[in-house]
């Protein structure tokens, strides 16, 4: 049985942008260019060659798929589990309001990450937080 993709609805991002507000920090917002590039896809996935890209010497021959690529139906899925276990891994806990928000609490401050496919958004009450690494 596949897992879903958590999904962001825009009454989580109005609760997001709202908390920054009342705690007063900036939020800032990333489009992972490379996002479906690192993505490791757990089903079996073959292609077959493209017309016009036939290889000659093989014409039937098809192709296993190893890392999720853009636009197969399982890259967002493969992305979004690489990074939550990525910040899992790096002191994050997802939020209780839904699995597409983390928190990591560092002596009294607060980093939020919020992600929705290949766009994330985040913010912290103390600016350096949100920068590299984390």
């Amino acid at each position: 049985m596949m897992k879903s993709l958590p999904l962001l609805k825009i009454k989580a991002i109005r609760l997001f942008l709202a908390y920054a507000s009342f705690k007063d920090f900036m939020v800032y917002q990333m489009d992972v260019k490379s996002a479906f590039l690192y993505g490791k896809i757990e089903e079996e996935v073959y292609v077959c060659q493209p017309p016009r890209f036939e290889d000659p010497d093989f014409p039937d021959r098809v192709y296993k798929v190893e890392k999720a690529l853009y636009g197969l139906h399982q890259a967002p899925r493969a992305w979004y589990e690489t990074l939550s276990t990525y910040l899992l891994d790096n002191g994050f806990q997802r939020g209780k309001f839904g699995q597409a928000l983390f928190i990591k609490r560092h002596k009294g401050d607060i980093l939020l990450v919020q992600v929705y496919v290949d766009d994330i958004i985040f913010g912290s009450t103390k600016k350096e937080l949100c920068q590299w690494p984390i």
